[in-house]
């Protein structure tokens, strides 16, 4: 299939003449209306050096989290209870991106997310649409997890741990409270071990961009994300997770 090049123009070509390794779409840069406009039509930019122009991509299957279906392993519960961590969301944006591209992962030799990239995605968090989750213990920031919100839709980028477990209770959180305020689901992106024991699951590209045009009818939740108390625990206003996948 033909791989397009991306003009000054904001609109992208359709995601379902993406090619085996989900590759849409080239060129273009990261200015806040094509990342926004890129996530409404259900791609996302994934830089893979210096030497490649950008690269746009909507893989299939896509793997996804309904919040409803989350799953927490007992362990995980009894740390959750115990309160190790504090969750914030919004209080370190540009610290927990940086921690994400910094911090060493098995495997990995370099990371996707450039400075470049830093940069817009800090716009898109001044601008109310990009945000973060931080555990913190001792005051020290030990993990967390950031992404994008539109619509009832939020995309998650990436996450980091500096601390055993952090990283899970921040994404645990986040999805707790995803679902208590009405997402209809986590875009993961790309399949893992680690978010499928989360309960998340592939999804054909239809399914998922219908999903997407059904969530993005819906207002966006934008401006800083704000905890209903200190230690980020589900919020106790009688709403729970429904089911609108």
């Amino acid at each position: 299939m033909p791989i397009y090049r991306i003009t000054d123009s904001l609109t992208f070509p359709d995601p379902n003449e993406a090619d085996v390794d989900g590759l849409v779409a080239y060129g273009g840069d990261l200015s806040p209306h094509r990342l926004l406009a890129a996530y409404a039509q259900g791609l996302f930019p994934w830089p893979h050096g210096e030497e490649w122009p950008l690269l746009w991509f909507s893989p299939a299957p896509r793997t996804v989290l309904v919040p409803a279906d989350l799953h927490v392993s007992r362990s995980l519960r009894k740390m959750l209870r115990q309160g190790v961590f504090e969750v914030q969301f919004d209080t370190a944006f540009d610290r927990v991106v940086h921690a994400c591209a910094t911090t060493k992962r098995p495997g990995q030799q370099d990371t996707w997310i450039t400075p470049a990239m830093r940069r817009a995605y800090g716009i898109l968090h001044e601008l109310g649409f990009a945000h973060s989750t931080e555990a913190w213990i001792e005051g020290r920031l030990a993990g967390g997890v950031y992404g994008v919100s539109l619509g009832a839709a939020f995309f998650a980028e990436s996450m980091f741990t500096h601390r055993s477990n952090a990283a899970k209770v921040a994404f645990v959180h986040l999805v707790r409270h995803l679902g208590a305020w009405g997402f209809h689901f986590v875009d993961c992106q790309m399949h893992s071990d680690h978010v499928e024991r989360f309960g998340a699951v592939a999804w054909e590209r239809p399914h998922f961009l219908n999903a997407l045009a059904r969530a993005l009818r819906l207002p966006t939740r934008r401006g800083r994300w704000v905890l209903p108390n200190h230690q980020g625990a589900t919020p106790s206003n009688g709403h729970t997770a429904r089911r609108f996948i």
